[in-house]
């Protein structure tokens, strides 16, 4: 009861400080001409960009009547738009911009990189890999709520643009196949099986996106659900399944047969450079190959030796592999009803939910639900993935799912990882929009990946065999660092890719070779985790050193969320401010609320 009153007066304090502070901005000066020069630009670029790629995903936004434009004129012409952006930015000193416009500039410059960098190398061309596609991701538009007879018409036009939207990508897709721009032919096997569930599905309702028509909200009349369940019907079996057929046939026929056969990313054309720009995507960082490399096999050994000290603690009397070959095969870490999976994950996660107020200051108002991944895409799946309002378990093949790893996946994909960062993103309505709305990798994936580790403060990890799974995660993502440039630079083959994770780390089998043909057919994101934890791991240890018995880890973590998504040199920056301004919280309260409190204020 005192620690709740403390966090209350606590709380009040903060609204009074940003109130009052918010006051007097009012009441000073405008923004430079430099900052409102910059604030023009990427307030303009970015409603360009939210015309360009309407999202159906975010429940916040209005649902779009129409598919994305990917035709090549189209790329050309957003290509032209981003270099004239990149110039006008050239133009702002950075010198003359306020602290907080020059993190942003920072932010942006980076992100407008990237976006650059996407259409020279015509990334467009190659529009899937083996962890997602174009076609799998418009199910992700179906899972939104729904409320009036407008979304409902707006869904239906998506349905009836999906022909003219995969004909598009089927031009890109051969584009690519003609240069030898495609994911290599290994990583295809069976990827077409999405596609299939669409194309042979029996009927509209036996597909997923038939999913808002099964019940419709009170506010759409009788008449009118009747009249929209018709128009879909007719949109997803008129044109929905016969686009699915057409590019299943293009698939089978064309492009899986004389997909490239080389899996490096250096081999692709203009590979050094496009193999370096997708580590730069991916890390943030400008680091060689060989350098991530060789960082890779330290940390590997490294946690391999904490490995060994956990494993005795279990009381296993024989070696490494013996050991891990009796984690992936004795039945008391494994489930036989998919439930009874989701069930314990649920009770991970609530269990975290009362340790959160320990180590979070600010808690996002978003909640999150827990769902099984979609048959018609889980055999391919990775073992699950987090997101601001729902944590996605894979259920398919039980003896693949090991209890002991489900502490540290739940830890990584619900809170206090994505769910929890992503919630708060969403929350920081004093950021520009490019800094709350776009995912960059190694600041969300190392954030994540922290908070696996994180679970052993916090208590989470009850057994040997519990923290045996964290380090195994732990050995995953660092391992990653030597596979992804062992493929991609060192010339790797795909087994042997799988027979280092195997080797080191208690993951299944089945998991193994989803994410090696991951990492194959998706240069450099494999790399963000590690490096992203390294960065939150490292900045926290130079905080505590810093400021000794003034460290608030609470505080700590507040400044590290309150940023949004930023590339990892701004977050460095930001914690060395920290330390400078004495380790103070940086005041969890929203914009809407201390705008609110600002008139009384005293």
């Amino acid at each position: 009861m005192g620690g709740e009153r403390v966090m209350r007066v606590s709380r009040l304090a903060c609204l009074i400080f940003v109130g009052l502070a918010l006051t007097s901005a009012a009441a000073g000066a405008a923004p430079s001409q430099a900052d409102a020069k910059f604030q023009t630009i990427y307030k303009t670029e970015w409603a360009w960009r939210k015309l360009e790629f309407p999202s159906s995903e975010r429940g916040q936004a209005p649902l779009p009547d129409h598919q994305p434009r990917v035709d090549a004129a189209h790329q050309a012409r957003r290509l032209a738009y981003w270099q004239n952006v990149r110039a006008r930015l050239d133009g702002i000193s950075r010198a003359d911009l306020s602290a907080n416009e020059a993190v942003n500039f920072a932010v942006y410059r980076d992100q407008l990189d990237t976006l650059i960098n996407q259409q020279i190398f015509r990334e467009f061309e190659k529009p899937f890999n083996s962890d997602s596609s174009f076609w799998a991701n418009l199910g992700f538009g179906s899972s939104r709520a729904f409320h009036t007879t407008q979304d409902y018409k707006n869904y239906i036009a998506q349905l009836n643009d999906i022909p003219r939207y995969f004909a598009e990508e089927t031009v890109n897709m051969r584009a690519g196949l003609a240069r030898g721009f495609t994911p290599p032919k290994a990583t295809l096997v069976g990827r077409d099986v999405s596609v299939s569930n669409i194309a042979e599905a029996r009927s509209a309702q036996a597909t997923q996106f038939w999913k808002p028509f099964k019940t419709m909200p009170d506010s759409v009349s009788p008449s009118d659900q009747a009249a929209l369940r018709e128009q879909a019907r007719a949109a997803i079996e008129g044109k929905v399944q016969p686009a699915y057929r057409a590019l299943l046939t293009f698939l089978r026929n064309d492009y899986i047969p004389h997909a490239t056969e080389r899996l490096a990313a250096e081999d692709l054309p203009d590979g050094k450079a496009y193999y370096r720009a997708q580590i730069k995507e991916f890390t943030t960082l400008d680091m060689e190959p060989e350098a991530i490399h060789q960082l890779g096999l330290s940390e590997v050994a490294r946690i391999h030796e904490q490995m060994l000290t956990v494993m005795k603690e279990t009381g296993f009397k024989g070696e490494f592999p013996a050991f891990l070959a009796f984690l992936r095969t004795d039945p008391q870490f494994y489930v036989k009803d998919p439930q009874e999976l989701l069930n314990r994950a649920a009770w991970i996660a609530k269990r975290v939910d009362g340790k959160l107020p320990t180590y979070f200051g600010w808690l996002p108002r978003s909640r999150f639900g827990i769902e099984p991944v979609s048959p018609d895409i889980a055999p391919f799946y990775t073992s699950a993935r987090g997101g601001t309002r729902t944590y996605l378990l894979n259920t398919y093949d039980l003896p693949s799912r090991p209890l002991y790893n489900l502490t540290a996946l739940t830890l990584h994909e619900s809170a206090p990882g994505h769910s929890l960062q992503g919630g708060l993103a969403e929350e920081q309505d004093r950021l520009p929009d490019f800094r709350r709305e776009v995912y960059i990798s190694a600041y969300g994936e190392g954030w994540a990946l922290y908070c696996e580790r994180l679970g052993v403060e916090m208590g989470m990890y009850d057994t040997a065999y519990d923290r045996f799974g964290m380090l195994t995660f732990q050995m995953w993502r660092a391992a990653r660092l030597v596979v992804d440039t062992g493929i991609h630079h060192k010339g790797w083959t795909r087994a042997q890719a799988i027979q280092y994770l195997h080797d080191n780390t208690a993951l299944a089998d089945h998991d193994i070779e989803i994410e090696v043909d991951r990492y194959i057919s998706w240069p450099g994101q494999a790399l963000s985790y590690y490096l992203g934890m390294m960065a939150i791991s490292e900045a926290r240890a130079k905080a505590q050193a810093a400021l000794g018995p003034k460290f608030d880890i609470r505080a700590f973590h507040d400044t590290v969320l309150s940023m949004g998504s930023v590339p990892l040199p701004v977050l460095r920056a930001r914690i060395d401010r920290f330390i400078l301004e004495g380790g103070r919280d940086p005041m969890p309260v929203t914009w809407q609320e201390a705008k609110s409190h600002e008139t009384t204020a005293p």
